[in-house]
């Protein structure tokens, strides 16, 4: 493929809701534009933008895929994204790299959470929006309804541009209300221009000329003396719109029969910005202050690195948008992050799986570099002469966590090491190793989400691993004070082993164990102190109901004895531990749970729901407030045992709307009623262990 001018160029991402047909469209588009021989379908697994593995195996789209093709004379970087909501990254780098998002919409469902999800994102990072009205070849599909649905979640910036004719529920013909022309569709998605059937399209016609005058001054006044606006005024004003945002085109058709590709495709060219229009971007100098980086091919290089994909065997391929200047093999820019410079291995054009050699990459364009040492997603390449920081994308926080265990005793190195590499393709997941639990605890944005890391472990890195709930790290404490003795005495030939204490025991606010002494007469040798405060270190690990470390414990050594000869630093430790043993159990020990400072993000409709099932969690609701979006935020507190599934809670009962944050905030006495279930699990465990 030539290389284009960033005027030349319309980087176009597809997101929506899942199964609204995103892959098939791009698929379609592709082969309307011979970039393609065949035309691939999902269900085949033959696609270009699904290619992997998994996506094959699934019929679904799990990572974001770039596939570039030419239309008159314009180049079209089209980023296909997951619609699932576990893939939510995807999603993320797709939007980020370009300048316009078509949002795919069942002509059966209407909008749907993915739309609204899509069209939110899309919003907040600027990005001009056309909506692509799918699956109108199938009863009961209706484009009226889909409409008449996106009207009712994003008001009248909707205006269709494409229209269908229909007779008897099946569409006879397109009609571009631009033009006002009618086209059929062959079996290749090659339209041929019909007569206007006997629609009546006025009430089409009359919002989409309102939209368009509230575009500009001068088309406002000539809207409102009732003067048509000629093509010219009529693609320039809906080219504004929808580069500032006020309008919002919808285009419609069928991917599977191609209908009305080829005039979304049109619509990208002729509408959508390039670029060199709406490719700006904002970003941090050397000095940490804003800074405006303009598309411009001759300025110096600033690349912005939006996806990252790690494989065993070929090594690591970056995805990158150039912003401004030229990316070549023969440059070394600085990674703005580490200060360092990256030494380029290939410069590739990509198309799904598809790789093709290039000499370089241009200001507004996109393709892939390979074998990047220290370069990872969200990372700024640039010239040595400007160093600049482009904004990264702030990818949605993992929300569902478990514990990996693997099925072959050795392999938790190979874990780390595997999870690692899958973490520089996906921002989205997390992992790390619980010092108390000693558990791996692998998070990610739902459950089809690990099961498809735990599936990649296996395939690409021959680990094969489970996933079980993760262990609570309770703790112990005393709620009464108590004094002991704790007596170690050992006779067995020569010197023998002496050591008496008495100790009290009782509760305080600490994270750990305060140990003090106030011992009168010399009755315990101070050079022994430590050794005492080093036993109960020692023991306090295990608490006396369940074995879990105690905290909020004040140790006060009071009294004792010792023998100038058997004494010793050891003997002083295990009197120090008996003291614990016989203490602890007599000073009203309780289990403390660790409990979450919770925010939730849902609906008002759902804020009932959200807080019944929090109730049932034993959480307690501290406040709500009410958000700018239609959105309320629930403050809550509630016990971590309780959260394990709360995620995949949050997914059903918001239809994906709802997130949630969730922090630790402190520890809480365990209700009487579970405390047994709690020291019997605990008592299991350490028994497997």
């Amino acid at each position: 493929m030539r290389q284009y001018l960033a005027s030349k160029i319309r980087n176009v991402a597809l997101a929506g809701h899942g199964g609204s047909g995103k892959t098939s469209l791009a698929e379609a588009m592709l082969y309307t534009a011979n970039a393609t021989s065949r035309l691939g379908r999902v269900a085949e697994g033959n696609t270009v933008c699904d290619f992997d593995p998994e996506e094959i195996k699934r019929k679904v789209s799990v990572s974001s895929a770039v596939a570039p093709f030419e239309w008159k004379d314009t180049k079209i970087n089209l980023i296909d994204t997951p619609g699932l909501f576990d893939f939510e990254a995807g999603l993320y780098e797709g939007i980020r790299a370009a300048e316009s998002v078509v949002i795919t919409v069942s002509g059966k469902s209407g909008c749907a959470v993915g739309t609204e999800k899509a069209y939110k994102l899309a919003k907040q990072q600027k990005k001009s929006i056309v909506f692509f009205v799918s699956k109108l070849d199938t009863d009961p599909a209706d484009f009226d309804k889909a409409v008449a649905s996106l009207k009712d979640n994003f008001g009248n910036s909707v205006c269709p541009i494409i229209v269908p004719y229909t007779e008897n529920n099946e569409v006879k013909c397109y009609v571009n209300l631009i033009d006002m022309k009618a086209y059929t569709y062959d079996e290749k998605g090659q339209a041929t221009e019909v007569d206007m059937p006997d629609f009546d399209v006025s009430e089409y016609v009359d919002a989409l000329n309102e939209a368009i005058a509230e575009t500009d001054e001068n088309l406002m006044d000539k809207f409102f003396s009732g003067e048509k606006f000629t093509r010219e005024e009529f693609l320039q004003g809906l080219t504004n719109g929808v580069a500032a945002g006020s309008l919002l085109p919808v285009v419609c058709g069928s991917t599977i029969t191609m209908a009305g590709v080829t005039l979304l495709s049109d619509v990208i060219v002729n509408i959508l910005p390039s670029p060199a229009q709406n490719g700006k971007e904002t970003g941090k100098d050397a000095a940490d202050k804003p800074v405006e980086i303009h598309c411009d091919e001759n300025a110096p290089l600033a690349a912005y690195i939006f996806k990252t994909v790690a494989d065993p065997f070929v090594g690591k391929l970056s995805y990158v948008k150039v912003v401004a200047g030229k990316l070549s093999g023969g440059t070394a820019p600085i990674n703005a992050r580490t200060g360092q410079s990256e030494k380029l291995g290939k410069i590739l054009f990509t198309q799904g799986k598809k790789q093709d050699d290039a000499d370089y990459i241009g200001a507004g364009d996109i393709g892939c570099i390979t074998k990047l040492a220290e370069t990872v997603t969200g990372d700024t390449l640039c010239d040595s002469a400007r160093v600049v920081s482009l904004t990264p994308t702030k990818f949605p926080a993992a929300c569902l966590h478990m514990a990996v265990k693997p099925k072959n005793k050795g392999d938790e190195s190979k874990i780390a090491q595997g999870i690692q590499r899958l973490m520089e393709e996906d921002p989205t997941v997390t992992f790390e190793t619980n010092k108390e639990t000693h558990q791996q605890v692998l998070g990610g944005l739902g459950e089809q989400h690990l099961d498809i890391i735990v599936s990649r472990l296996k395939s690409k890195f021959g680990v094969d691993v489970e996933l079980e709930q993760p262990r609570v790290a309770y703790r112990e404490t005393i709620r009464k004070k108590v004094k002991v003795q704790g007596r170690h005495k050992k006779q067995s030939g020569g010197h023998g082993q002496f050591g008496d204490v008495w100790i009290e025991f009782e509760p305080c606010d600490s994270d750990s164990m305060e140990f003090a002494e106030k011992v009168f007469g010399g009755a315990v040798p101070k050079n022994f102190f430590p050794a005492v405060e080093k036993g109960l270190q020692e023991c306090i690990k295990r608490g006396p109901l369940a074995g879990y470390p105690v905290v909020g414990l004040k140790a006060t050594l009071v009294d004792g004895s010792y023998h100038p000869v058997d004494s010793s630093e050891m003997a002083f430790k295990m009197a120090a531990a008996l003291a614990y043993k016989a203490g602890m159990p007599t000073a009203s020990p309780v289990i403390l749970e660790p409990i979450g400072s919770l925010k939730v993000y849902c609906t008002d409709a759902n804020t009932g729901d959200v807080m019944g099932e929090l109730n049932k969690r034993r959480g307690r609701v501290l406040g709500m407030n009410p958000l700018d979006d239609g959105m309320q935020e629930i403050v809550a507190e509630v016990p971590m045992s309780e959260m394990h599934d709360f995620a995949t809670l949050m997914r059903s009962v918001t239809q994906g709307r709802g997130y949630f944050t969730l922090a630790f905030e402190r520890y809480e006495q365990l209700p009487n009623m579970l405390e047994s279930k709690v020291i019997e699990e605990a008592k299991q465990l350490n028994s497997e262990d």
